[in-house]
């Protein structure tokens, strides 16, 4: 089995996508202590905060929106698309616009529109024409240096997201939070490594029951961002098909889904991430949602993510993800790292403009 043949895995991996995933940790811990070091302006009346981005510059922003929904006194919107919509303009309105590669046209097109409507700006990205055009109009950019995927730099952007809230004031981690979460991370990772035999590894055993099934994956409050995150993933890593959901709204349309066809049932598995922070509803929700799957004939799994705080527990649950799809990619027998389906896609938009 490809799992237990690290030689095997490593010639599969071309790119070291490994390394992205066991330096997670060092990751978010560097961000962190690069991020509270960082300045903003002096800005005042900011009522509403947009966060800018796509694929896995987004993400973060979904964990920070999350994370933050009781707690913050203005709202926190993530916005995967051109343009900006209708509400946000003017000073009040902050625009962080986040782009890896810093060449992502549709947050492109948000900071162009974000300028023109005379928002407040601040740029997240490791340079292209965002660093660039930032710099010419003297817009504030947090800038970080990282060579791999975007999908991979998801430390950077959630520890920038949350410095930058921090302080603004509508968030209150402390670098110690980013730190602590860093630490349990490393902790907990020890179980997933590639050297953890799949009788003692968790995430093998977790991907050995992926394979050749169409997944779904269910998650509430502070993990329902967790559970895109997974989704991304595995798309990307394994290059196979997953789709995320969120309770309790789930309960409303994605449970009467659960009959045909008949023959995609039976290929099929249901996730459902939980932690000790979900709201109590929703925790009775997940394990009844799952239970209804299950009587369904559906295959279904669960995974609790560990931690004292949400930030360990939420952390937890991003790199345990990562591990199992890297070892779908694994017993798919393909390199989790290249994305042509999406490169190729890219070159044909390109094409027809």
């Amino acid at each position: 089995m490809i799992l237990e043949d690290l030689s095997a895995m490593l010639q599969l991996d071309s790119n070291r996508m490994i390394d992205e995933i066991d330096h997670l940790p060092d990751q978010l811990e560097e961000a962190a202590r690069t991020a509270y070091n960082l300045t903003l302006p002096d800005w005042k009346g900011i009522q509403r905060v947009l966060i800018a981005g796509m694929g896995g510059s987004a993400i973060a922003g979904d964990l920070i929106s999350a994370s933050l929904a009781g707690t913050c006194p203005v709202p926190v919107v993530v916005h995967r698309d051109y343009g900006l919509p209708a509400w946000a303009h003017s000073p009040d309105c902050l625009v962080v616009c986040c782009s890896h590669s810093g060449n992502t046209e549709e947050t492109l097109s948000s900071f162009n529109a974000a300028r023109e409507r005379n928002c407040r700006v601040i740029v997240i990205t490791t340079g292209g024409i965002l660093l660039a055009s930032a710099q010419s109009t003297n817009i504030p950019v947090w800038t970080f240096k990282h060579n791999g995927q975007p999908r991979s730099a998801i430390g950077f952007g959630f520890a920038y997201l949350a410095g930058i809230l921090t302080k603004l004031g509508f968030a209150s981690y402390s670098l110690d939070d980013l730190i602590n979460a860093a630490t349990w991370m490393r902790q907990e990772q020890q179980k997933y490594l590639l050297t953890t035999p799949a009788v003692k590894n968790p995430a093998k055993r977790q991907a050995g029951q992926m394979v050749n099934r169409n997944l779904f994956i269910f998650a509430s409050g502070q993990l329902a961002p967790v559970a895109r995150r997974w989704k991304g993933q595995i798309n990307e890593l394994a290059k196979a098909p997953a789709a995320a959901d969120q309770l309790p709204e789930a309960d409303h349309n994605s449970l009467a889904g659960t009959i045909f066809p008949p023959e995609l049932m039976e290929h099929s598995l249901a996730l459902f991430i939980q932690s000790a922070n979900d709201h109590p509803a929703n925790l009775i929700r997940s394990n009844l949602t799952c239970r209804a799957y299950m009587l369904a004939g559906i295959p279904t799994d669960h995974f609790t993510s560990t931690g004292e705080t949400s930030l360990q527990q939420v952390w937890s649950a991003i790199h345990y993800g990562d591990y199992i799809s890297y070892y779908l990619a694994m017993l798919y027998g393909v390199d989790p790292t290249p994305i042509d389906a999406i490169q190729d896609f890219k070159k044909e938009l390109v094409k027809s403009k």
